[in-house]
Formats: structure tokens, C-alpha cells, sequence
């Protein structure tokens, strides 16, 4: 396994909610020594005309504060002997980011997240979640509970919690988190939990003899996991649990101190979505901790697998 997270991207609008995915990208630029990008997206509607004298007003406006913001990050980030990179962008802040992203082929993107809840953030969801959807890589989203001063508890990853379903997804969200442990330093904790009894096509309950053959199997495939991860120098735990998934993953990262879920997603659209959803997703709305959602892993030319092809066996 190679180190390969060596581009960062930052999405930030410099509000006090973004304040600790800056301290996040600071943190992890300097640690990391990776190239970070620092951008920040004015919003302005498709459709609108730009030359229309108010739309004009307030676009230069804001193209002066941007400008000003971006250049006191950049001051701040320099006296902690980190170069930077700035964009400005117009238009939807979901599609920019995405898009500077694959300009830049970034590894990482960093974005803020107040976990907004209720109707309307289910209906028109957050800057994150629309990010995470269609993000060209992993996305890192750092939960900020209240307002608060760049850095007020400092950044550790020190804990990575990885929930396991054995779908294609959630092991190359494995493999990526393996890279953020090896960079970092950190211990991976594995954690599949084994939905409720469930009824068979014939309205039955599932055989309990059934149900042991796949703990059984679940058990096997988890030491399979760890020990390919301990092969490469990474400490890790193995944890077996029942319940819903998304209670039972917010339960573990809280009784472990998780500083970080790492979460692969299939990045669902449209109605299915908004019926549903996806754990990634509430996990971003519910979690404390940062949340990195893998949907499209990037890794470098050179990058041997963890996780071989023999451990992707079929769902438990």
C-alpha cells in the first residue's frame, strides 16, 4: 500500500461553520505535506443574467470579500508553512466543488456541515450531501455542532471507525481509510452490524440455524479483513453487533471515541433517495464526529490493495 491522499480541496464560505473543515485542512495539509486548494463558490442561480445591474452589484461585492477572505486564509495558512492554492467560482456550490475538483484532480475534498434536520433539509438537502453524491472522490465532512474559533479543540484522527457490509462499496471505502490510517497514524475499529430478524419470501421467520451460519460467516470474514489490515502495521479491532445500522453505528462511534466514520456510499439520486436515503447521509446528519464518504476512490498508479480480491466474497 502506498500513501496516495496527496491533493486536498477545501470548500468553504468563511462562515463560522466552516471554520473547523478549515482547521481539518490545515491540520491535515501540513501532516500530510499535500498540496491544498482553498476555494470558495459565489451562489448565483443558472438563468440569472450577470450584467443585469443588481446581479452585477452584488456579484462584484462579493468577488471583493471573496477575494479578501481568500488572501487572509492564505496569510493564515503560510505562517503555518502551508502553501496554498485559491479558486473563486460562480453558480451552484454542489456542482463548482465537484468540478474544481476534477479540475484539480483532488484526492480529498474538506467541506463544513451544520447537520441541518427537518423537511426541508430532506427535500433540498445540504451543500455536503449534494457533494457527496456525485463527488469525483472521497469527501470529508466535518460536523460543527455550534459556532466557534478555528482550532478551539484541535484535530486529532487518532480512532477510525469503519462500518463493514461487505458490498463492493463499503470495501473500497475500507481501502481508502486504510491509506488515512497509515498516514495518520491511527487504529481501525471494523464494525458489521447484523440487521434485525427478517421474513423470508414465504412470510417466515429466517431459520435461527441460518442465522448462526451467517454470524459464523460474518466472524470469518471480519478476521479475513483484520488481518490483511495488521499485515500492513495498522492496529485494528473487530466488532459484531445487531440492530439498525445507522443507531448502531452513532452508538459505537460514540462508546469507542471515534474521530472519524469512514462510510461508502452508492451516491443514490432521485426518488428513491428522498424515500430512503442512505446511512451514509444520516450518518452525516446525525454524527459529532467528521464523517469521510467514499464514493469514488482515487488511488495513485502504483497502489496495492489491502483488501485482495479474494476478501470481496459475496454479502453475508
Amino acid at each position: 500500500m502506498t500513501a496516495s491522499i496527496h491533493n486536498l480541496l477545501l470548500a468553504t464560505d468563511f462562515s463560522d461553520w466552516a471554520a473547523r473543515a478549515e482547521e481539518y485542512a490545515c491540520s491535515l495539509a501540513a501532516s500530510w505535506h499535500a498540496h491544498l486548494t482553498v476555494m470558495t463558490v459565489l451562489e448565483f442561480p443558472p438563468g440569472l443574467n450577470p450584467d443585469y445591474p443588481v446581479n452585477h452589484q452584488y456579484l462584484t461585492h462579493r468577488m471583493n470579500e471573496a477575494s479578501e477572505q481568500l488572501a487572509d486564509f492564505k496569510q493564515r495558512a503560510s505562517r503555518r508553512g502551508i502553501a496554498v492554492a485559491t479558486r473563486i467560482a460562480t453558480g451552484i456550490p454542489s456542482e463548482e466543488i465537484n468540478a474544481a475538483a476534477q479540475a484539480e484532480d483532488s484526492d480529498l475534498i474538506i467541506v463544513g456541515t451544520r447537520g441541518k434536520t427537518g423537511l426541508a433539509h430532506v427535500l433540498l438537502g445540504s451543500t455536503a450531501e449534494r457533494v457527496i453524491r456525485t463527488a469525483p472522490c472521497p469527501v470529508l465532512a466535518v460536523h460543527t455542532a455550534k459556532a466557534g474559533p478555528s482550532g478551539e479543540h484541535g484535530v486529532c484522527l487518532e480512532r477510525i471507525l469503519i462500518p463493514i457490509d461487505f458490498s463492493d462499496c463499503s470495501l473500497d471505502a475500507l481501502e481508502y481509510a486504510a491509506i488515512v490510517a497509515k498516514q495518520t497514524k491511527a487504529s481501525i475499529d471494523l464494525l458489521h452490524v447484523l440487521e434485525p430478524v427478517s421474513y423470508g419470501l414465504d412470510f417466515t421467520l429466517d431459520d435461527s440455524g441460518e442465522r448462526m451460519k451467517r454470524r459464523e460467516r460474518v466472524t470469518k470474514q471480519l478476521k479475513d479483513l483484520s488481518s490483511a489490515l495488521s499485515a500492513t502495521g495498522i492496529t485494528v479491532k473487530s466488532h459484531l453487533r445487531g440492530g439498525v445500522p445507522v443507531d448502531s453505528i452513532l452508538d459505537d462511534a460514540r462508546s469507542l471515541g471515534s474521530d472519524l466514520v469512514v462510510m461508502g456510499t452508492h451516491g443514490r439520486r432521485g426518488l428513491s433517495h428522498v424515500m430512503a436515503g442512505s446511512v451514509a447521509e444520516a450518518l452525516l446528519r446525525r454524527a459529532t464526529c467528521a464523517v469521510l464518504t467514499v464514493r469514488s476512490p482515487k488511488f495513485r498508479p502504483g497502489h496495492r490493495r489491502v483488501v485482495s480480491p479474494s476478501l470481496h466474497s459475496t454479502n453475508p
